[in-house]
């Protein structure tokens, strides 16, 4: 029987149940079990695909194209898990499958309700990973507990334990031990208050999990165990890693948290093999290392998350690297006000990443144009890639009105032009090109000798491409198609062979970049701005 662990927060939001619950898949997959991971989200849109990145941070696109809330990234860099349309639930999406049942007359007529058909139905989402390939399944429940809209996801896992029975599924409560300067003194309240919240609705924590920015002493381990009806041996500090988080597994693998969660599974702790991850964060910690500056262009850049995976991407190739990545993050909209590059000027390489609408494309231009004349090593990424296009189009061929019909319909010359299988498409959610698809590179360029291979699968999210109309007059001044679809008539990465470094890719690259694999693309693109620093 497949096993499940619930993990749920407590106090705050924002405490790191994602990067909690992906630590302790990395440990548990790297004892021999086959690991998979699932969100439940209590927000009521069907998914984030529509939701602004202000809002949610990035979303997370898998290779069956959903779209996804940003932890299945943490998931996937961190436990090497492949994750799916069912690693992810909203309320949205629940009430969507019970309404679509009722209307198809699913309910033979009976009152739906919360209990026992939108319970059930959360239940049958925990259940759609179960499977003979599946030793242990972690649900992170979304949320804070005694918000409203989380209630139905607790009382569902709450049914789901007892249903189970004994060793087949626990609770790990994620809460917070905050540290009152003024007194001098870590309270233990708040966290004795959340599990007393679950504990009214059914729900008894068999692991706390308690973040803290001061180490806890024998009394607080004491206390909340006592108040919290939780084992001692099973309240565990997770306190704030000094380097990277990439450190959270080592911390939870030194106070044997997976085999004290496997124990409770009633599973036999196998022996833990992580010494390339543990070599991982040596390298990560190293003081003496090499040094280069990259400069981010976007539209989003005051929410960190909404470039998370960009981020992560670029630390992964740093490690590889041994160099620190220090990165620079610049407003497109500054930058385009700015009568200047002095925001670009200490930049070793310069990445544009993807996004939607026109607010901003100015300064992502200005930026590409910068990077192109003075030999700057530059990555352009989806939206990216477009405006690569678009710059080269209008500054290297003349075409001084070149554009893409998202920002310009009127453009007469729509060198980025909308999908043939778009045009009919009117909804917004899930309808853009999504997921996984092939890519074949030509040989002997600067992308198959990243990849050092021709035949690639990358993950994508657009609805926009490469105008194949502007092909031969592109390609004949310098930007050369040198990855497309298998039958070449989708345009995947451009090339300026007149410059050092120059790839610009419609997909995303930085979905499949993982600490210990860093993605090609990225990994050549920091070797390049380091040979530039140079």
């Amino acid at each position: 029987m497949t096993k499940h662990i619930f993990i749920t927060g407590g106090v705050v939001s924002s405490l790191g149940k994602g990067i909690t619950a992906a630590s302790l898949a990395m440990l548990l997959k790297h004892r021999g079990y086959r690991v998979a991971m699932q969100k439940m989200d209590p927000y009521i849109n069907v998914d984030p695909g529509t939701m602004s990145p202000y809002q949610h941070g990035e979303v997370y696109v898998t290779d069956d194209g959903a779209e996804t809330d940003l932890d299945l990234g943490h998931y996937e860099r961190f436990a090497g898990v492949s994750c799916s349309r069912a690693s992810n639930y909203t309320t949205g999406r629940i009430y969507s499958n019970v309404i679509g049942r009722e209307r198809k007359g699913g309910y033979l007529g009976g009152t739906v309700q919360v209990i026992p058909h939108i319970t059930d139905e959360i239940k049958r989402a925990v259940s759609s990973l179960d499977g003979p390939d599946t030793d242990i399944i972690i649900t992170e429940i979304g949320g804070t507990a005694g918000d409203i809209e989380s209630l139905p996801f607790l009382e569902a896992i709450r049914q789901f334990k007892h249903e189970a029975g004994a060793g087949n599924a626990i609770f790990i409560h994620l809460t917070l031990v905050p540290y009152i300067k003024a007194a001098g003194e870590m309270k233990t309240k708040p966290s004795q208050q959340s599990v007393g919240i679950l504990r009214n609705i059914g729900i008894v924590p068999d692991m706390l999990v308690c973040r803290t920015e001061k180490p806890m002493h024998d009394e607080h381990f004491s206390k909340l165990s006592l108040f919290c009806n939780v084992a001692k041996e099973l309240v565990i500090e997770e306190r704030d890693v000094k380097n990277s988080i990439y450190e959270v597994p080592l911390e939870l693998a030194r106070q044997e948290v997976d085999t004290k969660v496997l124990q409770q599974l009633q599973l036999p702790p196998k022996e833990l093999k992580i010494d390339g991850w543990k070599d991982m964060v040596e390298r990560v910690i190293a003081h003496e290392k090499s040094a280069v500056s990259i400069a981010v262009v976007g539209k989003y850049i005051s929410l960190r998350d909404a470039y998370k995976s960009i981020y992560e991407a670029l630390d992964h190739a740093g490690i590889a690297h041994d160099a620190k990545v220090n990165i620079m993050m610049v407003e497109a909209e500054e930058l385009e006000k700015s009568g200047n590059y002095d925001l670009l000027k200490n930049a070793d390489g310069i990445l544009v990443p993807g996004g939607f609408g026109d607010r901003g494309i100015p300064g992502k231009l200005k930026a590409i144009k910068y990077a192109r004349e003075n030999n700057v090593p530059f990555l352009g990424i989806c939206l990216g890639m477009q405006c690569a296009v678009i710059e080269f189009a209008r500054n290297v061929l003349g075409y001084t009105d070149a554009n893409s019909t998202e920002f310009d319909e009127e453009s007469s010359h729509p060198v980025i032009d909308l999908m043939l299988s778009q045009k009919a498409v009117t909804q917004k959610g899930g309808t853009m090109r999504l997921g996984a698809y092939p890519c074949v590179l030509q040989k002997g360029t600067r992308a198959a000798e990243a990849y050092n291979e021709v035949n690639i699968s990358e993950r994508h999210r657009h609805r926009y491409e490469f105008n194949n109309n502007f092909r031969e007059a592109l390609e004949n001044e310098g930007l050369k198609i040198v990855g497309t679809s298998p039958d070449g008539k989708l345009v995947e990465i451009v090339e300026n062979v007149r410059h050092p470094w120059f790839i610009a890719c419609q997909f995303h690259p930085e979905f499949k970049s993982r600490p210990l694999e860093p993605h090609p693309l990225f990994d050549n693109f920091i070797g390049a701005a380091l040979g530039e620093k140079k």
